[in-house]
């Protein structure tokens, strides 16, 4: 029996949630790369917990050279896309993928770590406290 408390999400939204277009998800569907499932009038939507699968299996490693060891695990790769500096801080905003990450760090760090606009770098986040939120219910 088909569990209908798992989330399901249309194309167009698991295609927003994966940064892709819906072309390329019902491609996918097609190919069996992707589970889909259809739902009256021919609706085709993808359950939830498949979608996460088909995420993490398809997620792109880091480049090559810009990871060290760690215990953090929360990495986003992406540009640098403004630096804002005084004599003694900073504010570096990376874009990775679809989100924007902004760290304060000492003008230093960004001179010594060659941080400016174009620079490739990596977010590396580890906090104690991760506040998740999800969409208002409709």
């Amino acid at each position: 029996m088909e569990d209908v408390s798992a989330p399901r999400y249309r194309v167009r939204e698991a295609a927003e949630l994966l940064g892709v277009s819906d072309d390329t998800l019902r491609r996918w569907i097609d190919q069996g790369a992707l589970a889909g499932r259809r739902a009256g009038a021919d609706r085709l939507w993808v359950d939830g917990v498949d979608l996460a699968a088909f995420a993490r299996a398809r997620a792109a490693a880091p480049p090559e050279g810009l990871g060290i060891g760690s215990s953090a695990r929360n990495r986003f790769t992406g540009l640098v896309t403004r630096v804002v500096s005084d004599r003694v801080m900073s504010e570096v905003e990376l874009q990775c993928g679809p989100f924007a990450v902004v760290s304060l760090m000492s003008t230093e760090s960004v001179r010594v770590l060659g941080l400016a606009p174009g620079a490739r770098a990596v977010a590396v986040v580890k906090a104690t406290t991760v506040i998740v939120d999800t969409p208002a219910s409709s």
